[in-house]
């Protein structure tokens, strides 16, 4: 059976589409990755690469309000949960890379009043 190579990556965000200002906001990323952990074997016996979602970083408003670095002993489709303060108006811009280099990139707005 061929292997299956991911072409793009999908990921499901959840964050206020309003909030005032200054208001402390729950973000919310699932990200869909099989997250290989490079320990497993293939059915020929052959190791199977590692290839896990290894950075994420989310700006808002230009700049950069969360990173994470991940390794082999996260699970498959991470979910991450961080806060933020919602400061204005805009987007907030989400991108992430795993090993073998595919990139994904999700753009959500939310809408600051006050």
């Amino acid at each position: 059976m061929p292997r299956r190579h991911l072409t793009a990556m999908v990921a499901r965000i959840q964050i206020p589409k309003e909030a005032k200002r200054g208001e402390l906001i729950t973000v919310r990323i699932a990200i869909q990755h099989p997250m290989e952990t490079g320990f497993r074997y293939d059915n020929r016996g052959k190791p199977i690469p590692k290839n896990v979602v290894n950075t994420l970083t989310c700006t808002y408003d230009g700049a950069e309000v969360f990173r994470a670095e991940m390794g082999s002993g996260i699970s498959a489709n991470p979910y991450l949960q961080f806060y933020t303060r919602a400061t204005a108006s805009g987007d907030m811009v989400f991108e992430w890379v795993d090993d073998a280099g595919v990139r994904g990139s999700e753009r959500v707005p939310i809408t600051v009043a006050g």
